[in-house]
């Protein structure tokens, strides 16, 4: 059975000021129990994406950091190279099905959605989690999609029965809420960034 952990962090680089804070991040999220951690990089050249997630790999791997889960945005081809465990796609990205042969069927597969409709398509495809938002208003995309709310996360919980993660704008007081509403996990950017082993260890406590 496929089970996420309540807490889903994403080192997004444009939020760090270059590589060894986004890397110092990474190692301080470890540090305070987080067990999923997608890398995602929307403007980076494939040799630099390659490249951080090389180190973050070397850094993570399964001695240092046994139970963690490494995941790549947008990129199936990354990910293997990388020797990431999934790769996540939004709806410009590769396909689900696309990804899947890429990826094979072992490593995990996460697709992002943004209405119902794209939920139920979601559903049917071989994805292992679905996610939806933007929540809440979010600064992490330059145009994002609308807001659904928490009620479109309790429509998104009604349509299928993957694990469902929620994303965007989600903070240490909301993220209860989130979870109220039917979401399995909750993907986290900007309210990990400033001291990300306090705060990851603030919304683990909260999320028990």
């Amino acid at each position: 059975m496929f089970i996420l952990p309540r807490l889903y962090a994403i080192l997004d680089v444009s939020c760090f000021a270059d590589a060894a804070s986004l890397l110092t991040a990474a190692d301080d999220l470890v540090a305070a129990g987080i067990t999923l951690l997608q890398y995602r990089n929307k403007t980076g050249s494939a040799r630099q994406i390659l490249e951080h997630a090389r180190e973050l790999r070397r850094r993570l791997n399964p001695t240092n950091a046994p139970n963690l889960k490494l995941i790549m945005n947008d990129r199936a081809d990354l990910c293997l190279a990388a020797d990431f465990n999934g790769v996540h796609v939004g709806q410009d990205d590769l396909s689900p099905a696309s990804a899947r042969k890429v990826i094979g069927e072992k490593l995990w597969l996460g697709v992002s959605t943004h209405n119902p409709e794209q939920v139920r398509e979601a559903d049917k495809t071989s994805a292992d989690y679905i996610a939806i938002g933007p929540v809440f208003s979010t600064s992490s995309k330059v145009n994002p999609d609308p807001v659904v709310g928490l009620d479109g996360v309790r429509a998104a919980r009604k349509l299928t029965s993957k694990p469902l993660v929620a994303i965007g704008g989600i903070t240490r007081q909301s993220c209860s809420s989130v979870i109220e509403a039917g979401a399995d996990s909750v993907a986290v950017i900007s309210d990990l960034v400033t001291d990300p082993r306090k705060s990851a260890e603030e919304f683990l406590r909260i999320l028990r």
